[in-house]
């Protein structure tokens, strides 16, 4: 960037550049202001395209960070982007580009800086470089007012008060990803952290009355997907006959300026993945997930999890209950549109999950839906191609579909919802099924697939809880899906003999040698026994409870019986075996999914951010909150 600079090489020479970050210390009434920030570009829209800009500017980030203690010129370029701040509204209704313009420009400075002052120092450190001022010779150096605070709550007014319009999308957009690069600190840290800085700005003092906006905001946010304005329509272009006013002001501004600095070049066109994305649907919903996971502090729950855990729908007319501080309305409907519609992103899934476990008034309208195949459908898509997502995003869906198990009125309503024509079941032509028995399909590939590839006991246990949670509403199965049934189990048969006869025939050789340790396969056989035992009492509650229902897995299990003759005598399934034999009832049992650590959440959280958020960069080698090889 720079005056008569259009190459990202040229940025390390460019003049203002060099000055900001240089020794000499500029006032916030300085007009070098009104010359920095009057640049056109087009707005890094990938990681990669950051890292190309944080590689050229490498130098002028070391001599500002070197400097800054002497010049306090971070805290000058945050108090004009502040006093720009305070007429945006107003600006935003006048249409008012200029001024909209420049602060997007201090802004995304800004929010530059603090990422790479966040990866080279502590919190405690960033915190002094927001109070250093210049400093006269043989002056004592007196802290100024605390300015991290008032820019948190100056970007949370600037995404709950200011209008969604062309002119605006880039600088909420800025001020959504400032935010996540303000919370970033937990990506360099190992331990999960419980006493942040920025984390008691948020939670407390001047933002936490902004909590129940924020969080309304950002979920309209993610429902709107609102798709990223065309090149041009926020930026000063000339216009085709010479040039309007609004150009002229802005070429009268600083003469010299900076030119067009783009990374893609300006007016081009955006890639189809830009125009089917919404890079503030995006990441909105990344920094409201992260939100949700802060770590509560000793004398106060986490506010933005209170919102989540008690957001109501706007036809409830009840009233809020009275200890419901950040309690808020939202269109229940339109978020349910946007949940069923995103679920191929690991975070639309996340917060899925989220508001089914935390918000009772979210699981009560979603269980109570007609139309439960529209999010049923994705969420079985998602395990259906599990080799293709990560471990997280199964784990979820798997969980998700758990929770929803755990409902009687969904077990039976399911099987009444018919279905045609299912393009992505790949396996056999489905031409019509039960959402019931297509969802008994895919959760059966998906352990089929456990058992071969991954071999995790929790996603086991999880499927197979889905399974035994239905099994007592099974209706009209599916004669495939009847077929699959006992498929599993022979399969499950077939490997206990196996590593039974590996222990045996282990056992045996280890007679005539001592020298080698024996594997241990009681392990193992552990393993497969209780997993084929889930499947006897899945078997039974559906004999007991809806024999008559069920006549293709009636079929499947006379036509199979000869597997069930080795269990009768089995210790371990003698009692589920003679249920079965003699169709006695058994107790009711009801599997619930288990509250997941926060160990788990928030680094998965993150890991969401490093990999989705929408133009920032991390370099892998600095990242101490989890592995970057890990699913």
């Amino acid at each position: 960037m720079g005056a008569n600079s259009s190459s990202i090489c040229e940025l390390p020479e460019n003049e203002y550049l060099k000055r900001l970050s240089g020794a000499e210390a500029i006032s916030e009434n300085d007009p070098f202001w009104n010359q920095l920030l009057s640049f056109s570009f087009t707005a890094p829209t990938s990681s990669a395209e950051l890292k190309l800009l944080e590689e050229a500017t490498i130098s002028v980030c070391k001599s500002l960070v070197e400097n800054n203690p002497r010049t306090g010129n971070l805290g000058a370029l945050v108090k004009v982007f502040l006093s720009r701040t305070k007429e945006l509204k107003i600006s935003a209704e006048c249409q008012n580009h200029l001024f909209i313009w420049q602060a997007h420009n201090a802004l995304f400075i800004i929010c530059y800086l603090l990422k790479v002052f966040i990866c080279r120092m502590s919190e405690e450190e960033l915190q002094l470089h927001f109070t250093y001022e210049e400093r006269m010779p043989g002056s004592c150096g007196v802290e100024c007012e605390d300015l991290i605070e008032e820019l948190l709550c100056c970007l949370i007014q600037l995404i709950v008060e200011i209008p969604l319009l062309d002119i605006t999308y880039s600088i909420s957009l800025e001020a959504v990803t400032t935010l996540v690069v303000f919370l970033s600190c937990q990506l360099f840290h190992k331990e999960i952290l419980r006493e942040s800085i920025i984390h008691k700005y948020l939670m407390r003092g001047r933002c936490l009355p902004y909590t129940s906006r924020l969080v309304k905001t950002l979920l309209y946010n993610f429902i709107r997907q609102e798709r990223s304005p065309p090149p041009g329509s926020h930026v000063f272009q000339q216009q085709t006959d010479g040039g309007g006013l609004l150009y002229g002001i802005a070429s009268g501004v600083a003469t010299g300026l900076w030119t067009v600095f783009t990374l893609g070049g300006v007016g081009s066109k955006p890639t189809p993945q830009q125009e089917q994305s919404s890079p503030l649907a995006n990441q909105s919903l990344l920094l409201l997930l992260v939100l949700a996971n802060l770590t509560d502090v000793p004398d106060a729950p986490n506010p933005y999890r209170q919102a989540i855990m008690s957001f109501k729908n706007t036809q409830d007319s009840t009233a809020f209950p009275s200890p419901s501080p950040h309690a808020f309305q939202i269109n229940f409907n339109s978020l349910y549109t946007a949940l069923c519609e995103q679920q191929k992103s690991d975070q639309a899934t996340l917060l899925l999950y989220i508001l089914l476990h935390q918000n009772s008034n979210v699981r009560t309208y979603m269980l109570a839906r007609t139309d439960m195949e529209n999010l049923v459908l994705p969420i079985l898509e998602i395990l259906y191609h599990v080799e293709e997502r990560n471990s997280h995003h199964v784990y979820m869906a798997l969980i998700i579909l758990l929770i929803l198990t755990e409902d009687d009125g969904f077990n039976r309503s399911i099987h009444e919802v018919i279905l045609k024509n299912i393009t992505w079941y790949s396996e056999r032509v489905l031409t019509e099924i039960s959402l019931g028995s297509l969802l008994i399909l895919v959760v059966i590939r998906t352990i089929q697939y456990n058992m071969t590839r991954t071999r995790d006991k929790y996603l086991h246990t999880n499927c197979l809880a889905a399974l035994a949670n239905m099994s007592a509403q099974f209706r009209s199965l599916h004669q495939y899906a009847a077929q699959r049934i006992i498929s599993l189990f022979s399969l499950l048969s077939k490997k206990h003999n196996k590593v039974l006869e590996q222990a045996t025939q282990t056992l045996r050789g280890s007679l005539s040698s001592n020298d080698s340790p024996l594997p241990d396969y009681a392990q193992d056989l552990n393993v497969i026994e209780e997993v084929i035992r889930m499947m006897l009492e899945i078997i039974n509650s559906c004999l007991t409870n809806s024999l008559h229902h069920n006549p293709n897995l009636v079929y499947a299990l006379l036509y199979k019986r000869d597997l069930f003759e080795q269990f009768r005598t089995h210790p371990s399934f003698q009692d589920v075996m003679q249920n079965i034999d003699l169709k006695f009832p058994e107790l009711k049992f009801k599997y619930v999914e288990e509250e997941q650590p926060e160990e788990f959440f928030i680094p998965y959280v993150w890991s969401l951010v490093y990999n989705s958020a929408v133009a920032l960069y991390w370099n892998p080698q600095d990242i101490q909150l989890f592995t970057m090889d890990s699913g």
